[in-house]
Order: C-alpha cells, then structure tokens, then sequence
C-alpha cells in the first residue's frame, strides 16, 4: 500500500514537472511573438511613472505603440494603469501626457485607469473596447508577459493579438511567468488578484 502511495506521488510530481517545463516553452515561445496586423485599438499595459514620467519599461511600450500606430496597426490607443498611494499621476495618464506630447491626438488616445494588477487593467479596458464596438485589438507589454496576456483576455471573452515592446525576457521573467499562467490556468486568472501581478 505505501508502495503505491510513493508511486502515485511520483506520478503527480512528474506530471507537475512536466506541465511546469511545457508552460515555460510556451511562455518563451510567446515571448517573441509580434502580430502586427490591423486592429481596432492598442492597448497599452501600464508600468511605473515618476510623477507624472514614464519610466524606462512604460516608455518603452508607449514608444511601441507610437510607432504601431504611426504605421497605421490601429487608429486609436487605449492606455491602461492606476497609480500607488502617494502618486499624483496614474500610468495610463502619464501615457497620455506622453503621447499627446509626442503628437498624438487627444482624440485617439483613451485612458483607463481603473484597476490595480493586470487583470484589472484588462477587464477595465474590455468594458471599454465592448461598449464602443472595437473588436480586435493588440496588447502591447513585454514580451515575456505574452502568453499571460493573450491567456487574460481569452478568459475576458477577448481574441486579442500581441506586439511587444521588448522581445524575450530573463530566466527570472519567464519563469515568473510561467508560474503565474500554469496557475492561472488551473484556478482562473481572475482568482489571482491577491498577487496583483
């Protein structure tokens, strides 16, 4: 009877290893996918700022979506992120002072900032995506965070594409990565709020 135990044991830890190493691939593989065919909008997932500036990681997206919408990927760019306590400005804000200063025009620029991980941020910008009719849309984050995203909006009723602003990532990354969408996967992205990834 212990024998069997052992062996059921083992038999569970091989197979968690093995979702575990095949998840990671996944999210590696994701992690330099780079769809850049016409859609609605570009979502822009939110990062730290500084009072009111982008930091390194939110330029970067936000530079990104400039040069995607520049090329005509989509009319329109919906900036998402809160802000902590303290802060003056939220993420999609300091976005949109970014972009507007870049010469986009106000018009085009959508902020959504309610939600503070990127489930929220998520759900919050599909409420707006639904309600004005904007089907198909393109995430723009880091790479490593593709499979994630793509994962999220699938549960969110979304059949989104990804156009990274960084292309792979660290072994910390991913593999951080890859433990948020294996668990994710099991119980639901939305029940990970608590981790606010």
């Amino acid at each position: 009877m212990i024998r069997w135990g052992v062996r059921l044991a083992f038999g569970a830890a091989l197979l968690l290893a093995a979702y575990l190493v095949v998840t990671f691939v996944q999210v590696e593989v994701a992690a330099y996918r780079d769809d850049r065919s016409t859609s609605d909008a570009l979502v822009v997932l939110g990062a730290a700022q500084y009072d009111g500036r982008p930091s390194p990681a939110l330029q970067g997206r936000l530079d990104h979506a400039y040069d995607l919408y520049r090329a005509g990927v989509a009319p329109r760019i919906v900036l998402t992120g809160s802000k902590q306590p303290g802060d003056r400005f939220t993420e999609a804000f300091a976005g949109f002072d970014y972009l507007r200063g870049r010469g986009v025009p106000e018009g085009d620029l959508v902020i959504v900032d309610d939600g503070d991980s990127t489930w929220e941020s998520l759900a919050a910008a599909e409420r707006i995506l639904a309600g004005r009719g904007w089907n198909r849309v393109t995430l723009v984050s880091d790479g490593y965070h593709n499979a994630r995203l793509v994962a999220m909006s699938g549960d969110l009723g979304r059949d989104a594409t990804v156009s990274p602003s960084t292309t792979g990532g660290s072994v910390g990354e991913v593999a951080r990565e890859t433990g948020l969408v294996a668990l994710g996967r099991v119980i639901g992205f939305d029940r990970m709020l608590r981790y606010r990834p």
